[in-house]
C-alpha cells in the first residue's frame, strides 16, 4: 500500500510558487461556502512516519486557511481524566460542529498501531480496535461528516535522512525525540502493522490517502488539493439534492404484535405505604454501602431512566439520590438538543456525560430518544433510527469494557393510569409544570409509542446492558423495585 509513496515525488520551488497562491485562495473559499452552509462538518485524520511532515502540513493547512473554523488537535499520552473513561471519550469530545474543520492528529489510529508494534496488545486486540474504528466512522459518515484520511509515509532510507538534519539543526533539533529513534529501530514492525490497519480500515465512506512526505511543497501541494477536491465534490452534493444518511439495516419486522411484551406485565402489583417505608430504608442503606465500597472506586455507575409520561421517573430519580452523597452523582434532564447539539452526531451530547471512576451519572431520559420519540414523531429519517440500535449497543459496550455498570428502567403505566395522572397534575398547583401540551399530544399515539418501545427493548437488552422494565401503577411498588434491582446489579459486579 505504500509503495507508491516511495518513487521521490518532487516539485521544484518554482512550480510550487506558482500554483499555491490559486490553490490556497480556492480552498479559502470552499472553507467559507461549506462554514456558510452549516450542513456538515470535516474531520482531517493526520497520521503517518514520524518525521514525513505531519506537523508542517497541519501548520500549512492552518496557514492558507481560516483558522478560526478550524479547530485542531493533538493528543498526547491520555491524562488521569481521560484513563477513567472509554478510550474514545476524548476523541468524542474533540469533533467539529457542522460548519467546522477539525485536524486530528495523534487520534483513534495512534494506539492500536503503536501499541501492536510493540506487542504490548495481541493481533486479536488489533483486529477489534479495527472494528470499532470501522463501525465508530461509519456512524460518522452516515451522521454527514466528511471524513479524509491522510497517511504520511517515508521510506525508511528517507526517514532516517529526515531524522538526521532535523537532529543536525540547532533550530529543529527540539522536533526529534529519544521515542522518535525508538520507533526507527522498528521501522519494519510499524510498517507492517500499519498496512494491515490501513489496508481493512479505507473503506468507501473513509479511505485512506497516503501521501509521500519527503518533499515539503510536493506533499504541501498534494493535502491541499485533496482536501479542496473533497470540498467541492460535497458541496455540490449539498446544493443539488443535499445529503442523505444511509442504512443498511433490514426493515423491522411486523408480522407480530410486540406489544405483549408490555402488555403482559402485572400492573396490579403494589406495595403498602408500611411496606414501603421499611423497603425504602433497607435498600436506601444497602445502596448507599455499595457505592461506599472500596470497589466501587474502580468503576463507574450509569443509570438510565425511560418511561411513559407521568410514569414516575423524576419519583424513583430522588429515592436513589436520597441514599447517596450528593458530590458523588450527577442527574441529565435530556430534552430536545440544543443548537450546539443539533450540529455534532447525535450521541456526542451523551458522551460527553460519561462518569469518571468511582461517579455516578443518572440520565432522565437518555439516548433512547431517537429509537422513541424521535422515530415516533418523525424528527428524523427512518435510516437514523434504523441505525441506532447498533450504535447505542456499541456505544453501551464500550461503556461497560471501561468500567461502567449500565443499568437500564423502563417505567411503565397504563393508559388509564397516565390519564388519571394527567389530569391530577392539571389540578394540582404545585404540579402543574409537569403536565404539557407535548404530553397530551403524546398520548394520542400511545399504540405508535408501544410498538417503537418494545422494538427497543427488544433490539438493545443486552446481556451487559439488560432492561429492567418496572410496573409503574403503583408507584411505592416501582420505587422498590428500582432501588432492589440497582443494589442487586451493583452486589454484583463489585463480587
Amino acid at each position: 500500500m505504500f509503495e507508491s509513496a516511495e518513487l521521490g515525488h518532487k516539485i521544484d520551488k518554482a512550480t510550487f510558487d506558482k500554483q499555491a497562491p490559486r490553490l490556497r485562495a480556492d480552498l479559502l473559499d470552499a472553507q467559507y461556502d461549506m462554514g456558510a452552509l452549516k450542513k456538515y462538518a470535516v474531520i482531517i485524520l493526520v497520521n503517518g512516519v514520524n518525521g514525513a511532515g505531519k506537523g508542517e502540513t497541519v501548520n500549512l493547512l492552518n496557514a492558507w486557511m481560516d483558522p478560526r473554523h478550524i479547530q485542531t488537535h493533538a493528543f498526547p499520552p491520555p491524562t488521569d481524566e481521560e484513563r477513567e473513561r472509554p478510550f474514545m471519550w476524548r476523541f468524542w469530545r474533540a469533533l467539529p460542529p457542522k460548519g467546522k474543520i477539525g485536524i486530528l492528529f495523534g487520534n483513534w489510529y495512534t494506539d492500536p498501531i503503536v501499541n501492536r508494534a510493540r506487542k504490548i496488545t495481541k493481533a486479536a486486540d488489533l483486529d477489534q480496535s479495527i472494528e470499532e474504528i470501522n463501525r465508530f466512522e461509519k456512524m460518522l459518515a452516515d451522521e454527514g461528516t466528511l471524513i479524509l484520511k491522510v497517511w504520511m509515509h517515508l521510506s525508511k532510507a528517507a526517514q532516517k535522512k529526515r531524522l538526521t538534519a532535523l537532529e543536525k539543526n540547532k533550530k529543529t533539533r527540539w522536533r526529534v525525540t529519544k521515542a522518535d529513534w525508538e520507533h526507527f529501530a522498528m521501522y519494519d514492525k510499524f510498517r507492517k502493522v500499519s498496512e494491515r490497519v490501513l489496508r481493512h480500515t479505507s473503506t468507501g465512506f473513509a479511505p485512506w490517502i497516503v501521501v509521500e512526505g519527503a518533499d515539503e511543497n510536493y506533499r504541501s501541494l498534494t493535502v491541499a488539493g485533496i482536501l479542496l477536491d473533497a470540498l467541492r465534490k460535497r458541496q455540490k452534493i449539498e446544493q443539488t439534492r443535499g445529503w442523505k444518511a444511509r442504512s443498511a439495516a433490514a426493515p423491522l419486522p411486523q408480522a407480530l404484535d410486540s406489544r405483549d411484551l408490555i402488555n403482559s406485565l402485572d400492573m396490579s402489583l403494589a406495595l403498602s405505604k408500611k411496606r414501603f417505608e421499611k423497603d425504602l430504608e433497607k435498600y436506601q442503606g444497602r445502596l448507599n454501602l455499595l457505592t461506599r465500597d472500596p470497589k466501587f472506586r474502580e468503576r463507574s455507575l450509569i443509570v438510565v431512566f425511560e418511561g411513559s409520561d407521568a410514569a414516575g421517573k423524576g419519583g424513583s430519580i430522588r429515592r436513589i439520590t436520597g441514599a447517596l452523597d450528593a458530590r458523588q452523582y450527577q442527574i441529565i434532564p435530556v430534552a430536545a438538543p440544543t443548537e450546539e447539539e443539533r450540529a455534532q452526531p447525535y450521541l456526542w451530547r451523551f458522551w460527553r456525560q460519561v462518569p469518571r471512576i468511582g461517579r455516578i451519572t443518572i440520565f432522565d431520559r437518555s439516548w433512547y430518544g431517537r429509537v422513541l420519540v424521535e422515530r415516533v414523531e418523525g424528527f428524523c429519517q427512518e435510516a437514523d433510527w434504523m441505525r441506532a440500535y447498533a450504535e447505542i449497543n456499541d456505544f453501551e459496550d464500550q461503556l461497560v469494557r471501561s468500567g461502567a455498570i449500565v443499568v437500564k428502567f423502563w417505567l411503565t403505566i397504563t393508559a388509564e393510569e397516565q390519564l388519571k395522572r394527567f389530569k391530577e397534575r392539571e389540578k394540582t398547583r404545585f404540579k402543574r409544570f409537569k403536565i404539557t401540551e407535548e404530553d397530551w399530544r403524546n398520548r394520542k399515539k400511545w399504540d405508535e409509542y408501544e410498538h417503537a418501545v418494545c422494538d427497543m427493548i427488544d433490539r438493545s437488552s443486552t446481556e451487559i446492558a439488560p432492561w429492567t422494565l418496572v410496573e409503574a401503577n403503583d408507584k411505592y411498588h416501582a420505587r422498590i423495585k428500582v432501588l432492589k434491582t440497582l443494589c442487586d446489579r451493583l452486589e454484583d459486579a463489585l463480587k
